[in-house]
């Protein structure tokens, strides 16, 4: 059963895996592509609620995989590249902790796990964004 969350609940998070990312390599010989791997590590992993890890058939960033996208509420959404399962499981827990902490989205740059800093592929503004070429209203 595939879980649905209330578009209108702020106060989730979604931590969307890509689960067919090979990491630009071909499939290993047991068939479970490193994004799959990735995936399993993470549904393990205990996450304060309202944090949810689920899977995605492609987040179009194959050579630069394992990738992952962090979205909730009005917060900015991210999307994060060259993650390994056997490697930053811990550091995407705690990435994931501290952007659902925010009501941005904006973790504060010294805040941030040091593979945040380095591997964000794109960073896309919530809906409601403002646009920064209007005036505001006098």
């Amino acid at each position: 059963m595939t879980e649905t969350l209330d578009p209108l609940e702020p106060l989730q998070t979604e931590l969307l895996v890509c689960v067919k990312c090979r990491k630009g390599q071909p499939t290993p010989d047991d068939g479970s592509p490193p994004g799959q791997r990735l995936f399993d590590r993470l549904t393990e992993t205990p996450l304060p609620a309202g944090i949810h890890v689920r899977a995605v058939a492609c987040l179009q960033n194959c050579d630069a995989g394992c990738n992952v996208a962090l979205r909730g509420g009005d917060r900015w959404t991210y999307v994060y590249g060259g993650l390994d399962a056997a490697i930053h499981v811990e550091t995407l827990a705690d990435g994931v902790i501290r952007y659902h902490a925010t009501t941005d989205g904006l973790i504060p740059w010294r805040e941030r796990p040091e593979h945040f800093k380095r591997n964000c592929v794109a960073r896309i503004p919530p809906i409601n964004h403002a646009d920064p070429n209007q005036k505001a209203s006098q």
